[in-house]
């Protein structure tokens, strides 16, 4: 056999099952797989050998602890120059998986951890599917988030495998499933275990159960005239979602289903032709880096002190490293609550504490709203709501790995309370608030060790919003740095390091950005068309829209704090409708008649249900038709976004400077 660098071919009986071909693939030095074209054209040999081996039946499975294969190269796409070599690379791929899926002989991937992108595209050629039933394993093909949509052939394996009206929304969204979801819409053939994958590959390989494949509706929806009218419906609601303008490979999905499903041979070729095309547009470029910085988010705590000079922890903590298992929030308004209800999804014990029992009641059932939307099991609904514990009595502050604050944005009641809790918590505990403008300095002052205070600044809606600023001054302690930063990896989410300077990194450019907006509408600008101007740009939400969704309170206080600590907006305003120097009039009168947006029904916009009230047709026909956004509302948005990005920039907000 030839000497692979990145799969391994063995033969020898494992656990019973003789006479089987194990391909093994393992990127040596790599964290997880990924389908390179070096890792590509190995497999291709491999397969070759198998055909010569002839064995009874072939098993994939990853050399790598808890990971399959992650998908392609990422970085190498980011490299390719033409729609020409794209094609070339997207031909001799899928002249390789037509190879795998033509094997003579049972084919079954053994799936141990997260299998997404070409990873599944791969798996989808194989006969049978067998994924190991953890909550962290995810399955998916993601590519669509990187301006592009399957292209090694998953388009069409997908939709024969689970049927178009499965296949297309996972696609189109990028959305991942969990191995037992997985297994209920046929995705895979059995979710069990991990002691029981070699048994159920050995069942799979000597019972050869039938292959599963869509049927009824989801059958019946690949024909033409079905397919003509799912394809619009599809196109009207992603339309609503996705600005096909801006990301075009949704669209092309749709389009090329519309056009080849149920004709194998010309859906392939039509796949390959419109990845070629969409690769090297500016929108998948930008996706790519986009991807590429969210990695170094994931990895750039790795680098810190506190993970590789265990010996340089403070006293406090150096007898052991920090596992957080129980955190505990104070404070159960909407941020508040929505950190707790986040934690105690991600597997944490959680306690919540407010003196209010309505505002604790309230979170409960946002959480438990959350919790049934992500779980698709009753049973680890229930279990997450074991996790989430109201505590009114603030019991939890004693017990907790990490305390978050995350009561009103009001610099005195939070000096208060961290004065209180440093007194409470142990003296392992990270006390962390969750200040989406006070420097540190101010909260940290009154604290018996101002290096232990470190900032986690989490954004509205946490469900959604992944980034999180791990906010630091000149005295915090970088291995507290360093341990928040695993504490937000740990439960999900991004963590950037930030200084602790006024706004921080994204308040300072958001702030800009907003008071812009608002300084439009005071001028006479409708907020319909400043909103129009920025999602036609390509922002995923108006400013105004966005404004109401956070709240003009919070929008209101952290303009005032930016403007009296730093003007980042506008130098040497002489404008006589603004008040505290920077802050627009309108702004300030909105918040003083108590309409805040959202969450009291008015704002910038009349809101119900927590939806924006929507015009009448008529009215949506003539702005859209009349009432074009005119370039100098778009230019003004973006520069003052743009402006404050490059202040940041010099001022070394933050301390990756790719995240600028």
């Amino acid at each position: 056999m030839s000497e692979l660098k990145n799969w391994r071919i063995t033969t020898a009986k494992v656990d019973g099952l003789t006479d089987v071909a194990w391909l093994t693939i393992n990127l040596p030095g790599a964290g997880q797989n990924v389908l390179s074209a070096e890792v590509l054209t190995e497999l291709d040999i491999a397969l070759s050998e198998i055909e010569q081996i002839k064995p009874r039946a072939v098993i994939i499975q990853s050399g790598k602890k808890n990971s399959f294969i992650a998908g392609a190269d990422v970085n190498e796409f980011q490299q390719i120059e033409s729609p020409a070599q794209a094609l070339k690379l997207l031909e001799s791929a899928h002249r390789i998986f037509a190879k795998l899926e033509s094997l003579p002989m049972p084919t079954c991937a053994l799936i141990n951890g997260h299998c997404l992108g070409g990873g599944l595209e791969l798996a989808l050629c194989c006969d049978y599917r067998i994924v190991d039933n953890r909550r962290d394993i995810r399955l998916g093909l993601p590519e669509v988030l990187l301006g592009i949509h399957p292209g090694f052939g998953g388009s069409v394996r997908l939709i024969e495998t689970i049927g178009a009206l499965r296949a297309l929304p996972l696609m189109l969204t990028g959305r991942s499933v969990m191995p037992a979801q997985a297994q209920r819409m046929g995705l895979v053939d059995f979710a069990v275990a991990s002691r029981q994958l070699l048994p159920t590959a050995r069942y799979i390989i000597t019972k050869t159960p039938r292959i599963r494949r869509a049927r009824g509706l989801s059958k019946i929806a690949n024909y033409q005239p079905a397919r003509a009218i799912f394809a619009k419906i599809m196109h009207n609601r992603y339309r609503a979602k996705i600005n096909p303008n801006h990301y075009p490979a949704a669209a092309n999905l749709i389009e090329l289903w519309r056009k080849y499903g149920g004709r194998r041979a010309a859906m392939f070729a039509a796949e390959r032709e419109s990845v070629s095309q969409l690769i090297t547009t500016t929108t998948a470029r930008n996706l790519g880096r986009i991807f590429g910085l969210r990695e170094q988010l994931k990895k750039h705590h790795l680098n810190q002190s506190y993970l590789n000079k265990p010996d340089r922890l403070p006293k406090s903590v150096a007898h052991k490293p920090m596992k957080f298992r129980h955190v505990h929030i104070i404070g159960a308004g909407v941020m508040g609550g929505d950190i707790a209800a986040w934690c105690a999804y991600r597997g944490l014990q959680t306690t919540i504490h407010d003196r209010s029992l309505s505002a604790l009641g309230d979170a409960i059932k946002r959480a438990n709203k959350l919790f049934i939307g992500k779980l698709n099991s009753p049973r680890l609904v229930e279990r997450a709501r074991d996790r989430l514990i109201p505590d009114v009595a603030n019991r939890g502050a004693a017990r907790a790995d990490i305390i978050i604050e995350a009561i009103a944005e009001n610099a005195n009641a939070k000096i208060a309370l961290l004065t209180k809790i440093q007194k409470i918590a142990r003296s392992d505990t990270l006390l962390a608030t969750n200040t989406s403008s006070i420097e540190l300095e101010i909260l940290g002052a009154a604290l018996d060790q101002p290096s232990r205070l470190i900032g986690l600044h989490f954004f509205n809606p946490v469900a959604k919003m992944q980034l999180v600023e791990v906010v630091h001054s000149k005295v915090t302690d970088e291995n507290l740095i360093a341990a928040a930063c695993e504490f937000t990896t740990a439960i999900g989410r991004l963590p950037l390091t930030v200084k602790s300077a006024t706004g921080f990194l994204v308040n300072r450019v958001l702030a800009a950005y907003l008071v812009e907006a608002v300084m439009l509408l005071e001028e006479g600008v409708s907020a319909d068309i400043i909103d129009r101007a920025a999602t036609e740009f390509g922002m995923p939400i108006g400013p105004l829209q966005l404004a109401d969704t956070v709240g003009l309170d919070i929008c209101l206080a952290v303009a005032k704090h930016i403007g009296h600590g730093e003007n980042i907006i506008r130098e040497n305003t002489t404008d006589d409708k603004m008040t505290d120097g920077l802050i627009p009039d309108i702004l300030s009168s909105k918040v003083a008649a108590g309409k805040l947006g959202k969450k009291t029904g008015e704002g910038f916009y009349q809101w119900k249900n927590g939806r924006i009230i929507s015009p009448t047709w008529l009215d949506k026909f003539r702005r859209q038709s009349f009432n074009k956004p005119p370039a100098v509302v778009t230019d003004r948005l973006i520069f003052a976004f743009l402006n404050a990005t490059v202040s940041c920039w010099h001022a070394k907000i933050a301390d990756n400077a790719c995240a600028i």
